[in-house]
């Protein structure tokens, strides 16, 4: 009884003030923060015309801008979503010298400057490159090409998905496996049936992190995508060149058309983690 009283005493007394007061406050903040200024973005883009927004779509430039946007984001982030869950289970599953120091540097695209990043990508993949120089007898170019903005993407978007899958490694523990391994479950069995189940939804909010961290990246894309129209061109470099244009209009149309995109994207890559979390019961 005395629990009980203490426990609505509590309810009454919250630190944090009541759900009124908190959800206005959450109203007004995402008001000012992000739907208002897309609500006003969205007003200059429909101002442009008809006339304006079909010779934006039917553009070939921008076509090409955007096919070279998402399919490297959507190729980086697929990659991420593989390898960075190897990471993930080396770094959870393994002791090893050095372990700390490789587990330091996953983080460093967060704290590193995005052009710093894309200088020394460049650096390191031009044709006489300590890692292009490699490349180069293969015919295999990097810098300066949709190549290059792949490299560029993979680096940045990698710490989300380690990051997003090293917890749920650590909680799974390995007492499922050796379980399975001792009933005579063979290796690959044991991989597709007890260990990536559970893992499936933290590697699909890694990957939709990755791919929307990749979609705007800017950058560490433009000092060594050669930035050539029609070819390795993004389309942020692009509404940038619009604004320098003065062509406003323009900068916000590709805005818009890419923030709605990349909505319909994320949102479905959303419903299917939602899935997949509700198959496998997390």
């Amino acid at each position: 009884m005395a629990a009980t009283l203490a426990a609505g005493r509590f309810r009454d007394h919250s630190i944090i003030p009541g759900f009124g007061m908190t959800f206005g406050i959450t109203l007004t903040y995402l008001g000012l923060i992000v739907i208002i200024p897309l609500a006003v973005m969205f007003a200059q883009a429909s101002n442009a015309g008809w006339a304006k927004i079909w010779a934006e779509l039917s553009s070939p430039r921008t076509l090409s801008a955007f096919r070279v946007s998402f399919g490297c984001a959507l190729l980086a982030a697929l990659i991420n979503a593989v390898f960075g869950s190897l990471v993930a289970w080396v770094l959870v599953r393994y002791d090893f010298p050095g372990r700390r120091f490789v587990d330091a540097l996953i983080d460093l695209p967060f704290a590193l400057p995005t052009a710093v990043a894309g200088i020394a990508l460049t650096a390191l993949y031009v044709e006489n490159g300590w890692i292009g120089g490699l490349l180069a007898p293969f015919g295999v170019k990097v810098a300066f090409t949709p190549l290059g903005i792949l490299v560029a993407l993979v680096f940045v978007g990698l710490p989300f998905v380690v990051r997003t899958v090293e917890p749920v490694l650590r909680e799974s523990g390995k007492d499922l496996e050796e379980a399975a391994a001792l009933l005579g479950a063979r290796r690959w069995r044991i991989l597709s049936r007890v260990v990536l189940p559970p893992l499936l939804p933290a590697v699909m909010t890694g990957f939709t992190l990755a791919f929307a961290r990749a979609i705007g990246e800017y950058g560490s894309v433009i000092f060594i995508a050669g930035n050539m129209p029609g070819w390795s061109e993004i389309l942020p470099l692009l509404i940038v060149v619009k604004l320098e244009q003065f062509d406003y209009a323009g900068a916000t149309l590709l805005a818009s058309m890419m923030l709605i995109a990349s909505f319909i994207l994320l949102f479905s890559i959303n419903l299917l983690q939602a899935w997949l979390r509700r198959r496998h019961g997390g």
